[in-house]
């Protein structure tokens, strides 16, 4: 699914060039829930990021789903992002005066066609929000909004999920709910990427892939690994 071959990242800072990511190379399989860990500032949101198709690297390739992402024309890649790839992220991003429906309803359109209004309600209904389906995220609680930002990238079930730090903002009983959802998520024959700093998290990984300083320092199989993978 994934395949990252000798990429680097540089960024320009008042200090000089800081290298975020120095020759990475990494290959994920389908069907996985894959933990990137690591302290911050070790390069794993940049990682991430890259792999997402949203920040290029100064050198190197990335391909997802065999397809290499900095190869495509910048419409080329917004499409197959669109298409191939959700994004979960740790500040939730819904549109704070839109309901649940509505903001899941945000990724219903594309390339493909619509996705239509009683499949969305069948993703909130997935997630146990039904009853907060007409409700604004300023009325909701936070492992609700994480519920319902997950609904809205899984919406269009895309092959790959990527995670940035989702359980960042919740307390430990709705951080194991959505680490749960994860995991039906990869069960159902999606991959999902999580990027964490936290060692709880571990637990439910198929494969951790540990970072320091914008290199992999070890990636493991874990006794959690799923049938499929």
């Amino acid at each position: 699914m994934i395949e990252v071959k000798n990429v680097v990242r540089n960024f320009t800072a008042r200090s000089g060039i800081v290298t975020a990511l120095d020759d990475v190379s990494l290959e994920l399989p389908e069907r996985e829930l894959v933990m990137i860990y690591g302290p911050s500032g070790c390069g794993k949101t940049t990682l991430l990021f890259s792999i997402g198709g949203m920040l290029r690297p100064s050198s190197g390739s990335i391909s997802v789903a065999g397809q290499d992402l900095y190869a495509m024309s910048g419409a080329a890649r917004s499409k197959f992002r669109a298409q191939k790839i959700g994004f979960v992220f740790q500040m939730f991003h819904l549109v704070p005066y839109l309901c649940v429906f509505d903001n899941v309803m945000l990724s219903a359109g594309g390339e493909n066609g619509e996705v239509s209004r009683d499949e969305a309600a069948a993703a909130i209904e997935r997630l146990g929000l039904t009853h907060r389906i007409s409700h604004r995220p300023d009325q909701l609680s936070t492992g609700e909004r994480q519920r319902a930002a997950i609904a809205r990238a899984t919406l269009r079930k895309p092959p790959l999920l990527l995670c940035d730090e989702p359980t960042g903002n919740l307390d430990e009983e709705n951080a194991a709910a959505v680490y749960k959802i994860l995991q039906d998520y990869r069960d159902q024959g999606g991959t999902v990427l999580v990027v964490s700093h936290g060692s709880e998290s571990k637990q439910y990984a198929d494969r951790i892939v540990e970072m320091r300083d914008g290199r992999i320092t070890e990636v493991t199989a874990t006794a959690a690994a799923s049938p499929a993978s």
